[in-house]
């Protein structure tokens, strides 16, 4: 996942509390299953590397969520790291069964870092864990791994938190409104960041609810951003060019899916609705540009707390 933008509304009593708009960026050769209900936990909603099984973005019954972003840095990428991926399926599994998850990936790889090893550096979550306190349990360890970006909430705690082991930042609880994240730290300005953030914020003055296909086209967009506006993150020029888009299109890496999800409170419940567009019906062959598509709904299991 290499571009998220989302709008907070802890406080909301009847109405979205998160609407998410995101692209999951990878390897081409890299097989994946779309989003699925997991079948060895069911409670879970994800899409999954088949590289070592873990996950990019999802989210459980109970009500909760995470996200992952790799954080650019291609000298400090190192082959020997821990993956990075299983800090997304530690919270959503082991949250949810109070069990340890198995291995993961380095899923979403930047495309100038070399594979993440298949060696199991999580940080295993417990059911009663707080967002906070689980990021502050990974931050203990996270200069093992590669740089990342983690976004960890609970629906019905209206708690939703950040953590980058490339920031001098504590982990943190996010304050409402709208933010993004892509391959650096929340909310650094980067053109494609910039862009869609502010396209989200209008869209959602336009109309608070849109549908989730509007969100998804939101972010297939493969304009660049000119070269005075580039970061500089110690890849080449025309690399730098290519990955500015909020939608990748490069030979062997690019945007392989987007998805779009609204969390709505409703008196005593709280709803999830979530799609996602693809290059993979499941089959595992890649077709661009992706448009297979997905959409699950469902009630979180708990009151709001």
């Amino acid at each position: 996942m290499c571009l998220i933008v989302f709008d907070w509304r802890p406080d909301a009593v009847d109405g979205p509390l998160f609407t998410l708009a995101a692209n999951r960026d990878e390897f081409f050769r890299r097989t994946a299953e779309p989003i699925a209900w997991w079948g060895d936990a069911p409670g879970v909603l994800a899409g999954r590397d088949l590289l070592g099984g873990g996950t990019w973005l999802g989210m459980s019954r109970d009500g909760r969520f995470a996200a992952l972003t790799n954080y650019r840095a291609p000298h400090e990428t190192r082959a020997d790291a821990p993956t990075r991926g299983t800090l997304v399926s530690d919270w959503l599994v082991s949250a949810h069964y109070g069990v340890n998850s198995g291995p993961d990936s380095g899923a979403n790889s930047d495309p100038d870092s070399t594979a993440d090893s298949a060696s199991n550096g999580s940080a295993n979550g417990s059911a009663h864990e707080t967002p906070l306190a689980y990021l502050h349990r990974v931050a203990q360890t996270g200069d093992i791994y590669n740089g990342f970006n983690l976004l960890v909430g609970d629906w019905t705690r209206r708690e939703l938190a950040w953590y980058c082991n490339r920031s001098n930042l504590a982990p943190a609880l996010l304050a409402p409104g709208t933010h993004g994240i892509s391959n650096a730290i929340l909310d650094t300005a980067w053109p494609k960041l910039v862009r869609k953030r502010a396209e989200l914020s209008a869209l959602l003055t336009r109309n608070l609810m849109p549908p989730l296909e509007r969100l998804i086209d939101l972010m297939r967009d493969p304009r660049v951003a000119p070269d005075d506006e580039l970061p500089s993150t110690g890849i080449a020029l025309e690399r730098e060019r290519a990955l500015s888009a909020a939608f990748i299109e490069t030979p062997e890496y690019g945007t392989r899916g987007t998805t779009a999800l609204r969390v709505l409170a409703n008196e005593e419940m709280v709803s999830v609705a979530v799609a996602e567009r693809s290059d993979d019906n499941g089959s595992h062959r890649i077709v661009r540009p992706g448009d297979f598509e997905r959409s699950f709904a469902f009630n979180v299991e708990r009151e709001i707390a």
